[in-house]
Protein backbone atom coordinates (compact mmCIF):
# COMPACT_ATOMS: atom_id res chain seq x y z
CA UNK A 1 0.00 0.00 0.00
CA UNK A 2 2.39 2.65 -1.19
CA UNK A 3 1.72 6.27 -0.33
CA UNK A 4 1.76 9.10 -2.85
CA UNK A 5 2.73 12.61 -1.76
CA UNK A 6 0.70 15.36 -3.36
CA UNK A 7 0.86 19.13 -3.13
CA UNK A 8 1.54 20.79 0.25
CA UNK A 9 2.87 17.48 1.55
CA UNK A 10 -0.58 15.80 1.63
CA UNK A 11 -0.07 12.04 1.49
CA UNK A 12 -2.45 9.64 -0.28
CA UNK A 13 -2.77 5.95 0.54
CA UNK A 14 -4.24 3.68 3.20
CA UNK A 15 -1.05 3.25 5.20
CA UNK A 16 -0.24 6.98 5.24
CA UNK A 17 -3.76 7.78 6.50
CA UNK A 18 -4.41 4.67 8.58
CA UNK A 19 -5.58 6.40 11.77
CA UNK A 20 -8.17 8.61 10.07
CA UNK A 21 -9.21 5.84 7.69
CA UNK A 22 -9.77 3.45 10.63
CA UNK A 23 -11.77 6.10 12.48
CA UNK A 24 -13.99 6.58 9.43
CA UNK A 25 -14.50 2.80 9.22
CA UNK A 26 -15.78 2.90 12.82
CA UNK A 27 -18.04 5.88 12.07
CA UNK A 28 -19.50 4.06 9.08
CA UNK A 29 -20.17 1.02 11.26
CA UNK A 30 -22.30 3.30 13.44
CA UNK A 31 -24.05 4.60 10.28
CA UNK A 32 -24.91 0.99 9.41
CA UNK A 33 -26.07 0.30 12.95
CA UNK A 34 -28.65 3.10 12.67
CA UNK A 35 -30.13 1.27 9.68
CA UNK A 36 -29.79 -2.16 11.29
CA UNK A 37 -32.05 -1.22 14.22
CA UNK A 38 -34.98 -1.35 11.75
CA UNK A 39 -34.24 -4.47 9.69
CA UNK A 40 -35.91 -7.05 11.93
CA UNK A 41 -38.35 -5.01 13.99
CA UNK A 42 -40.08 -2.53 11.67
CA UNK A 43 -41.80 -4.99 9.29
CA UNK A 44 -43.20 -6.80 12.36
CA UNK A 45 -44.16 -3.48 13.99
CA UNK A 46 -46.20 -2.57 10.91
CA UNK A 47 -48.07 -5.87 11.13
CA UNK A 48 -48.44 -6.49 14.86
CA UNK A 49 -48.61 -3.01 16.44
CA UNK A 50 -50.09 -0.80 13.72
CA UNK A 51 -52.09 -3.59 11.98
CA UNK A 52 -51.25 -2.55 8.42
CA UNK A 53 -52.65 -5.37 6.32
CA UNK A 54 -51.70 -4.14 2.84
CA UNK A 55 -48.09 -4.68 1.79
CA UNK A 56 -47.98 -1.31 0.01
CA UNK A 57 -49.01 0.52 3.20
CA UNK A 58 -46.63 -1.49 5.37
CA UNK A 59 -43.69 -0.67 3.07
CA UNK A 60 -44.29 3.11 3.12
CA UNK A 61 -41.40 3.52 5.57
CA UNK A 62 -38.93 2.01 3.07
CA UNK A 63 -40.37 4.19 0.30
CA UNK A 64 -39.95 7.29 2.49
CA UNK A 65 -36.45 6.26 3.55
CA UNK A 66 -35.27 5.40 0.04
CA UNK A 67 -36.64 8.49 -1.68
CA UNK A 68 -35.21 10.81 0.99
CA UNK A 69 -31.83 9.10 1.11
CA UNK A 70 -31.53 9.09 -2.69
CA UNK A 71 -32.11 12.84 -2.99
CA UNK A 72 -29.87 13.56 0.01
CA UNK A 73 -27.03 11.55 -1.56
CA UNK A 74 -27.09 13.87 -4.55
CA UNK A 75 -26.81 16.98 -2.40
CA UNK A 76 -24.23 15.38 -0.09
CA UNK A 77 -21.71 15.22 -2.91
CA UNK A 78 -22.29 18.82 -3.98
CA UNK A 79 -22.30 20.15 -0.40
CA UNK A 80 -19.11 18.26 0.52
CA UNK A 81 -17.34 19.85 -2.47
CA UNK A 82 -18.58 23.31 -1.49
CA UNK A 83 -18.31 23.30 2.31
CA UNK A 84 -16.07 20.32 3.09
CA UNK A 85 -16.76 16.72 4.05
CA UNK A 86 -16.75 17.06 7.85
CA UNK A 87 -19.55 19.70 8.19
CA UNK A 88 -21.83 17.51 6.05
CA UNK A 89 -21.01 14.44 8.19
CA UNK A 90 -21.77 16.28 11.44
CA UNK A 91 -25.03 17.69 10.02
CA UNK A 92 -26.12 14.15 9.16
CA UNK A 93 -25.77 13.04 12.77
CA UNK A 94 -27.54 16.11 14.17
CA UNK A 95 -30.55 15.47 11.90
CA UNK A 96 -30.84 11.90 13.25
CA UNK A 97 -31.13 12.90 16.93
CA UNK A 98 -34.94 12.40 17.18
CA UNK A 99 -35.03 9.10 15.24
CA UNK A 100 -34.66 6.47 18.02
CA UNK A 101 -37.31 8.18 20.18
CA UNK A 102 -39.73 8.45 17.24
CA UNK A 103 -39.30 4.76 16.42
CA UNK A 104 -39.51 3.69 20.07
CA UNK A 105 -42.50 5.74 21.18
CA UNK A 106 -44.19 7.16 18.07
CA UNK A 107 -47.98 6.89 18.61
CA UNK A 108 -48.96 6.35 14.96
CA UNK A 109 -47.53 4.91 11.73
CA UNK A 110 -47.06 8.48 10.49
CA UNK A 111 -44.40 8.94 13.18
CA UNK A 112 -42.55 5.85 11.90
CA UNK A 113 -42.63 7.17 8.32
CA UNK A 114 -41.44 10.61 9.50
CA UNK A 115 -38.59 8.97 11.44
CA UNK A 116 -37.57 7.22 8.24
CA UNK A 117 -37.52 10.52 6.35
CA UNK A 118 -35.03 11.82 8.94
CA UNK A 119 -33.12 8.52 8.83
CA UNK A 120 -32.91 8.81 5.04
CA UNK A 121 -31.35 12.27 5.36
CA UNK A 122 -28.97 10.94 8.04
CA UNK A 123 -27.89 7.97 5.92
CA UNK A 124 -27.54 10.06 2.77
CA UNK A 125 -25.29 12.64 4.44
CA UNK A 126 -23.22 10.35 6.68
CA UNK A 127 -22.73 7.32 4.44
CA UNK A 128 -22.00 9.48 1.39
CA UNK A 129 -19.40 11.56 3.20
CA UNK A 130 -17.63 8.54 4.74
CA UNK A 131 -17.44 7.02 1.23
CA UNK A 132 -16.10 10.26 -0.26
CA UNK A 133 -13.60 10.74 2.58
CA UNK A 134 -12.22 7.21 2.26
CA UNK A 135 -11.81 7.61 -1.52
CA UNK A 136 -10.01 10.91 -0.80
CA UNK A 137 -7.59 9.27 1.65
CA UNK A 138 -6.95 6.01 -0.21
CA UNK A 139 -5.72 7.41 -3.52
CA UNK A 140 -6.10 5.50 -6.79
CA UNK A 141 -4.25 2.23 -6.17
CA UNK A 142 -6.34 0.64 -3.35
CA UNK A 143 -9.74 2.10 -4.11
CA UNK A 144 -11.53 -1.26 -4.23
CA UNK A 145 -10.02 -2.34 -0.91
CA UNK A 146 -10.99 1.00 0.65
CA UNK A 147 -14.60 0.64 -0.48
CA UNK A 148 -14.66 -2.97 0.66
CA UNK A 149 -13.57 -1.96 4.17
CA UNK A 150 -16.09 0.90 4.24
CA UNK A 151 -19.06 -1.19 3.13
CA UNK A 152 -18.02 -4.20 5.24
CA UNK A 153 -18.09 -2.04 8.36
CA UNK A 154 -21.47 -0.54 7.48
CA UNK A 155 -23.25 -3.76 6.57
CA UNK A 156 -21.51 -5.82 9.24
CA UNK A 157 -23.08 -3.41 11.72
CA UNK A 158 -26.46 -3.68 9.95
CA UNK A 159 -26.28 -7.45 10.46
CA UNK A 160 -25.11 -7.38 14.08
CA UNK A 161 -27.75 -4.81 15.00
CA UNK A 162 -30.53 -6.69 13.15
CA UNK A 163 -29.69 -9.81 15.15
CA UNK A 164 -29.35 -7.91 18.43
CA UNK A 165 -32.66 -6.08 17.99
CA UNK A 166 -34.36 -9.36 17.06
CA UNK A 167 -33.13 -10.91 20.31
CA UNK A 168 -34.16 -7.81 22.31
CA UNK A 169 -37.61 -7.80 20.69
CA UNK A 170 -38.08 -11.50 21.49
CA UNK A 171 -37.47 -10.87 25.20
CA UNK A 172 -38.57 -7.27 25.81
CA UNK A 173 -41.09 -6.57 23.05
CA UNK A 174 -40.94 -4.73 19.75
CA UNK A 175 -40.72 -1.29 21.40
CA UNK A 176 -38.91 0.69 22.79
CA UNK A 177 -35.91 -1.41 23.91
CA UNK A 178 -34.54 -2.37 20.44
CA UNK A 179 -34.29 1.31 19.49
CA UNK A 180 -32.26 2.29 22.56
CA UNK A 181 -29.32 0.63 20.79
CA UNK A 182 -29.69 3.15 17.96
CA UNK A 183 -29.67 5.99 20.48
CA UNK A 184 -26.32 4.78 21.86
CA UNK A 185 -24.85 4.55 18.34
CA UNK A 186 -26.01 8.07 17.60
CA UNK A 187 -24.37 9.69 20.64
CA UNK A 188 -21.05 7.92 20.00
CA UNK A 189 -21.01 8.76 16.27
CA UNK A 190 -21.81 12.44 16.80
CA UNK A 191 -19.00 12.74 19.35
CA UNK A 192 -16.44 11.08 17.07
CA UNK A 193 -17.50 13.14 14.05
CA UNK A 194 -17.29 16.41 15.97
CA UNK A 195 -14.06 15.86 17.87
CA UNK A 196 -11.95 13.22 16.08
CA UNK A 197 -12.70 13.18 12.34
CA UNK A 198 -10.59 15.52 10.19
CA UNK A 199 -11.41 17.17 6.85
CA UNK A 200 -10.18 15.30 3.73
CA UNK A 201 -11.03 17.70 0.90
CA UNK A 202 -7.34 18.65 0.52
CA UNK A 203 -6.53 15.00 -0.25
CA UNK A 204 -8.87 15.12 -3.26
CA UNK A 205 -7.25 18.37 -4.41
CA UNK A 206 -3.80 16.81 -4.00
CA UNK A 207 -4.83 13.82 -6.15
CA UNK A 208 -6.31 16.16 -8.76
CA UNK A 209 -2.97 17.96 -9.00
CA UNK A 210 -1.24 14.63 -9.72
CA UNK A 211 -3.65 13.70 -12.53
CA UNK A 212 -2.50 13.85 -16.13
CA UNK A 213 -3.27 17.25 -17.63
CA UNK A 214 -6.78 17.19 -19.05
CA UNK A 215 -8.75 19.63 -21.11
CA UNK A 216 -10.89 21.95 -18.96
CA UNK A 217 -14.07 20.39 -20.39
CA UNK A 218 -13.02 17.05 -18.84
CA UNK A 219 -12.03 18.57 -15.51
CA UNK A 220 -14.39 21.49 -14.90
CA UNK A 221 -17.84 19.95 -15.27
CA UNK A 222 -21.04 21.56 -14.03
CA UNK A 223 -23.24 19.52 -11.71
CA UNK A 224 -25.73 19.01 -14.55
CA UNK A 225 -22.92 17.64 -16.76
CA UNK A 226 -21.78 15.32 -13.96
CA UNK A 227 -25.36 14.07 -13.53
CA UNK A 228 -25.78 13.44 -17.28
CA UNK A 229 -22.42 11.67 -17.61
CA UNK A 230 -23.00 9.46 -14.53
CA UNK A 231 -26.59 8.63 -15.44
CA UNK A 232 -26.52 8.29 -19.21
CA UNK A 233 -23.53 9.03 -21.40
CA UNK A 234 -20.54 7.25 -19.84
CA UNK A 235 -21.02 3.52 -20.36
CA UNK A 236 -19.34 2.44 -17.12
CA UNK A 237 -20.87 5.11 -14.89
CA UNK A 238 -24.39 4.63 -16.27
CA UNK A 239 -24.18 0.82 -16.08
CA UNK A 240 -23.03 1.14 -12.48
CA UNK A 241 -25.92 3.49 -11.71
CA UNK A 242 -28.59 1.10 -13.03
CA UNK A 243 -26.97 -1.88 -11.30
CA UNK A 244 -26.90 0.07 -8.04
CA UNK A 245 -30.59 0.90 -8.39
CA UNK A 246 -31.55 -2.75 -8.99
CA UNK A 247 -29.28 -3.93 -6.16
CA UNK A 248 -31.12 -1.73 -3.65
CA UNK A 249 -34.45 -2.57 -5.24
CA UNK A 250 -33.85 -6.18 -4.22
CA UNK A 251 -32.49 -5.04 -0.84
CA UNK A 252 -35.84 -3.30 -0.22
CA UNK A 253 -37.51 -6.65 -0.93
CA UNK A 254 -35.22 -8.42 1.56
CA UNK A 255 -35.80 -5.73 4.18
CA UNK A 256 -39.56 -5.26 3.88
CA UNK A 257 -41.03 -8.41 2.35
CA UNK A 258 -38.85 -11.35 3.39
CA UNK A 259 -39.65 -10.96 7.15
CA UNK A 260 -43.38 -11.00 6.35
CA UNK A 261 -42.96 -14.17 4.25
CA UNK A 262 -40.96 -15.83 7.03
CA UNK A 263 -43.53 -14.82 9.68
CA UNK A 264 -46.39 -16.14 7.52
CA UNK A 265 -44.68 -19.55 7.57
CA UNK A 266 -44.50 -19.63 11.36
CA UNK A 267 -40.94 -18.52 12.09
CA UNK A 268 -40.36 -16.81 15.45
CA UNK A 269 -39.13 -13.23 15.83
CA UNK A 270 -35.69 -14.52 16.87
CA UNK A 271 -35.50 -16.83 13.82
CA UNK A 272 -36.53 -13.96 11.55
CA UNK A 273 -33.82 -11.86 13.23
CA UNK A 274 -31.22 -14.52 12.38
CA UNK A 275 -32.33 -14.60 8.72
CA UNK A 276 -32.47 -10.80 8.57
CA UNK A 277 -28.90 -10.70 9.89
CA UNK A 278 -27.43 -13.49 7.74
CA UNK A 279 -27.71 -11.61 4.46
CA UNK A 280 -26.01 -8.35 5.55
CA UNK A 281 -23.48 -10.33 7.66
CA UNK A 282 -22.24 -12.26 4.62
CA UNK A 283 -22.52 -9.10 2.52
CA UNK A 284 -20.48 -7.15 5.06
CA UNK A 285 -17.76 -9.77 5.64
CA UNK A 286 -17.52 -10.66 1.95
CA UNK A 287 -16.65 -7.09 1.02
CA UNK A 288 -13.39 -7.39 2.96
CA UNK A 289 -12.31 -9.70 0.13
CA UNK A 290 -14.32 -8.55 -2.90
CA UNK A 291 -13.21 -4.90 -2.87
CA UNK A 292 -9.56 -6.01 -2.76
CA UNK A 293 -10.26 -8.71 -5.38
CA UNK A 294 -11.67 -6.14 -7.81
CA UNK A 295 -8.37 -4.22 -7.58
CA UNK A 296 -6.68 -7.35 -8.97
CA UNK A 297 -9.10 -9.02 -11.40
CA UNK A 298 -11.14 -6.00 -12.51
CA UNK A 299 -14.57 -4.58 -11.78
CA UNK A 300 -16.80 -5.80 -14.63
CA UNK A 301 -16.65 -9.55 -14.00
CA UNK A 302 -17.44 -9.20 -10.29
CA UNK A 303 -20.42 -6.92 -10.87
CA UNK A 304 -21.92 -9.17 -13.56
CA UNK A 305 -21.43 -12.35 -11.52
CA UNK A 306 -22.76 -10.69 -8.38
CA UNK A 307 -26.02 -9.54 -9.97
CA UNK A 308 -26.66 -13.01 -11.44
CA UNK A 309 -25.94 -14.66 -8.07
CA UNK A 310 -28.35 -12.28 -6.34
CA UNK A 311 -31.02 -13.20 -8.87
CA UNK A 312 -30.54 -16.92 -8.18
CA UNK A 313 -30.72 -16.35 -4.42
CA UNK A 314 -33.96 -14.33 -4.64
CA UNK A 315 -35.48 -17.06 -6.85
CA UNK A 316 -34.54 -19.61 -4.19
CA UNK A 317 -36.47 -17.62 -1.55
CA UNK A 318 -39.50 -17.56 -3.86
CA UNK A 319 -39.29 -21.26 -4.70
CA UNK A 320 -38.58 -22.73 -1.27
CA UNK A 321 -39.89 -22.98 2.26
CA UNK A 322 -38.23 -23.52 5.63
CA UNK A 323 -35.44 -22.09 7.74
CA UNK A 324 -32.47 -24.10 6.30
CA UNK A 325 -33.28 -23.34 2.66
CA UNK A 326 -34.02 -19.68 3.37
CA UNK A 327 -30.78 -19.41 5.36
CA UNK A 328 -28.87 -20.75 2.35
CA UNK A 329 -30.60 -18.26 0.08
CA UNK A 330 -29.72 -15.38 2.42
CA UNK A 331 -26.06 -16.46 2.38
CA UNK A 332 -26.04 -16.55 -1.45
CA UNK A 333 -27.75 -13.16 -1.60
CA UNK A 334 -25.09 -11.76 0.73
CA UNK A 335 -22.29 -13.18 -1.43
CA UNK A 336 -23.80 -11.72 -4.60
CA UNK A 337 -24.23 -8.32 -3.01
CA UNK A 338 -20.67 -8.40 -1.64
CA UNK A 339 -19.36 -8.90 -5.19
CA UNK A 340 -21.31 -5.89 -6.43
CA UNK A 341 -21.48 -3.24 -3.73
CA UNK A 342 -17.90 -2.00 -3.18
CA UNK A 343 -17.02 -2.71 -6.81
CA UNK A 344 -19.68 -0.31 -8.12
CA UNK A 345 -18.31 2.46 -5.88
CA UNK A 346 -14.79 1.67 -7.09
CA UNK A 347 -15.99 2.12 -10.70
CA UNK A 348 -17.22 5.63 -9.86
CA UNK A 349 -13.89 6.43 -8.20
CA UNK A 350 -11.97 5.02 -11.18
CA UNK A 351 -13.76 7.01 -13.87
CA UNK A 352 -14.63 10.33 -12.19
CA UNK A 353 -11.96 13.05 -12.05
CA UNK A 354 -11.15 14.11 -8.45
CA UNK A 355 -12.49 17.60 -9.23
CA UNK A 356 -16.02 16.22 -9.73
CA UNK A 357 -15.79 12.79 -8.10
CA UNK A 358 -17.78 13.70 -4.96
CA UNK A 359 -20.66 14.86 -7.17
CA UNK A 360 -20.44 11.68 -9.27
CA UNK A 361 -20.62 9.60 -6.07
CA UNK A 362 -23.69 11.64 -5.11
CA UNK A 363 -25.40 11.02 -8.47
CA UNK A 364 -24.59 7.30 -8.38
CA UNK A 365 -25.94 7.03 -4.84
CA UNK A 366 -29.05 8.97 -5.92
CA UNK A 367 -29.79 6.21 -8.42
CA UNK A 368 -28.67 3.39 -6.12
CA UNK A 369 -30.74 4.40 -3.11
CA UNK A 370 -33.65 5.36 -5.32
CA UNK A 371 -33.83 1.58 -5.67
CA UNK A 372 -35.17 1.38 -2.09
CA UNK A 373 -38.15 3.52 -3.07
CA UNK A 374 -38.73 1.74 -6.39
CA UNK A 375 -38.36 -1.67 -4.72
CA UNK A 376 -40.75 -0.87 -1.87
CA UNK A 377 -43.40 0.44 -4.27
CA UNK A 378 -42.97 -2.37 -6.82
CA UNK A 379 -42.88 -5.16 -4.23
CA UNK A 380 -45.85 -3.73 -2.33
CA UNK A 381 -48.05 -3.29 -5.40
CA UNK A 382 -47.18 -6.73 -6.83
CA UNK A 383 -47.61 -8.49 -3.46
CA UNK A 384 -51.03 -6.89 -2.96
CA UNK A 385 -52.16 -7.70 -6.51
CA UNK A 386 -50.60 -11.12 -7.15
CA UNK A 387 -49.20 -12.41 -3.86
CA UNK A 388 -45.90 -12.17 -2.08
CA UNK A 389 -44.08 -14.87 -4.09
CA UNK A 390 -45.00 -13.24 -7.42
CA UNK A 391 -43.36 -10.04 -6.19
CA UNK A 392 -40.20 -11.96 -5.27
CA UNK A 393 -40.03 -13.77 -8.64
CA UNK A 394 -40.38 -10.43 -10.48
CA UNK A 395 -37.47 -8.91 -8.59
CA UNK A 396 -35.35 -12.01 -9.29
CA UNK A 397 -35.94 -11.53 -13.03
CA UNK A 398 -35.13 -7.79 -12.90
CA UNK A 399 -31.88 -8.51 -11.07
CA UNK A 400 -30.76 -11.01 -13.71
CA UNK A 401 -31.56 -8.50 -16.46
CA UNK A 402 -29.47 -5.86 -14.68
CA UNK A 403 -26.45 -8.18 -14.61
CA UNK A 404 -26.77 -8.74 -18.35
CA UNK A 405 -26.89 -4.95 -18.94
CA UNK A 406 -23.55 -4.63 -17.10
CA UNK A 407 -22.06 -7.47 -19.15
CA UNK A 408 -23.05 -5.80 -22.42
CA UNK A 409 -22.67 -2.08 -21.67
CA UNK A 410 -19.76 -1.42 -19.32
CA UNK A 411 -16.01 -1.33 -19.95
CA UNK A 412 -13.23 -2.27 -17.54
CA UNK A 413 -12.22 0.67 -15.34
CA UNK A 414 -9.52 -0.74 -13.04
CA UNK A 415 -6.86 2.04 -13.14
CA UNK A 416 -3.73 0.28 -14.41
CA UNK A 417 -5.68 -1.39 -17.23
CA UNK A 418 -7.79 1.57 -18.23
CA UNK A 419 -6.45 3.86 -20.93
CA UNK A 420 -8.09 6.42 -23.11
CA UNK A 421 -11.49 8.04 -22.97
CA UNK A 422 -14.83 6.31 -23.02
CA UNK A 423 -18.04 8.12 -23.72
Amino acid sequence: MTATTGRDGVRLGLRANLAQFSLLVLVNALVGGMLGQERTVLPLLADEVFHLSAYTAALTYILAFGATKAVTNFFAGTLSDRYGRKPVLVAGWLIALPVPAMLGWGPSWGWIVAANVLLGVNQGLTWSTTVIMKIDLAGPQRRGLAMGLNEAAGYGAVAATAMATGALAEHAGLRPEPFLLGAAYLVLALGLSLFAVRETREHARAEAALHPVQAPEERELTTAQVARRTSLTDRALSAASQAGLVNNLNDALAWGVFPLLFAAHGLSVAQIGVLAALYPAVWGAGQLVTGWWSDHVGRKVLITAGMLLQSAAIALVAAGTGLPLWAGAQILLGLGTALVYPTLLAVIGDVAHPAWRARAVGVYRLWRDGGFAVGALLAGVLADAYGIRAAIWTVAALTAASGLVVAVRTYETRPHRHHGSHG
